[in-house]
């Protein structure tokens, strides 16, 4: 079978001159390009393009993902502090006032509790709708995980240990008067 050329020849629709003159510009064609590309075909640019914006959107999907498990690992692991270390509030008769975001809440806890709470040996947390109160180093550790658990934890003062205290062997009398 003969080529399309030579048809179109023998029919007499084209020249031989002409068929020349077309492979000379193919041949030339060829040579310009660089070696090992090929001409770019828009579809694969096309198919190209939206594969790398697929997996643009992939990894986006992905690390979204994985932070939604970090903060729910964060959540479970102060859930597991809260639990473990909360203390029993049942004897408490002494209500205790805090503020909550723009709200005051209370919690019934005694006196004992009072004096640790405002001298930050305890610390009032959050778990869920209900506040909880912890020892402070378990705070603290709470506050390197989510520092919007914890919602009362005053500074220690340096001064306060009951051991140095200077006048302790000192009795205050019953009638003293300001």
């Amino acid at each position: 079978m003969a080529s399309l050329q030579e048809q179109l020849m023998k029919a007499g629709l084209a020249d031989e001159k002409k068929a020349r003159e077309i492979r000379n510009a193919k041949k030339k064609q060829r040579k310009q390009q660089p070696k090992g590309t090929a001409p770019v075909n828009e579809a694969e640019e096309r198919a190209r393009k939206a594969r790398e914006e697929k997996a643009e959107r992939d990894r986006q999907l992905n690390l979204e993902r994985k932070q939604q498990a970090e903060k729910k690992a964060i959540q479970a692991q102060i859930r597991q502090l809260i639990e473990t270390n909360r203390l029993d509030r049942s004897k408490g008769e002494t209500s205790y006032q805090f503020v909550d975001g723009k709200k005051i809440k209370k919690i019934l806890v005694d006196d004992l509790m009072v004096d640790q709470l405002s001298r930050g040996r305890l610390a009032v947390v959050r778990l869920g709708e209900n506040y909880d109160v912890v020892p402070e180093k378990v705070a603290r550790k709470i506050m390197e995980r989510d520092e919007a658990a914890v919602i009362v934890l005053h500074d220690r003062q340096q001064d306060d240990s009951e051991e140095d205290d200077p006048y302790a062997g000192y009795e205050i009398p019953d009638d003293l008067m300001w």
